[in-house]
């Protein structure tokens, strides 16, 4: 099942609030939102050899990308939405 049938609901009540762009940004952030809350849980059990106080490296690289994308997705959000309101003003 592909990314649009398995969140369809989701996607359909986003893109009905914020639009179709913005709609499916809003549902990426919530997709990676998740991913990182079970890294996260899985690295209270997967922890690093030479520090048991920190996950494993590649839990912590791995959550690393994720918030990275999370924070362009909420760039391009933040900037179509700055487009939008621009657009309206006029």
């Amino acid at each position: 099942m592909n990314a649009f049938e398995e969140h369809k609901e989701e996607l359909e009540h986003f893109e009905q609030m914020y639009g179709r762009e913005r709609g499916r940004l809003a549902v990426s952030l919530d997709r990676m939102t998740n991913a990182l809350v079970l890294v996260g849980q899985h690295g209270v059990y997967c922890t690093s050899q030479r520090n048991p106080m920190v996950p494993a490296m590649d839990l912590r690289i791995i959550a690393q990308e994720l918030e990275h994308a999370k924070q362009l997705v909420q760039a391009v959000m933040e900037e179509l939405k700055r487009k939008r309101v621009a657009g309206s003003k006029s």
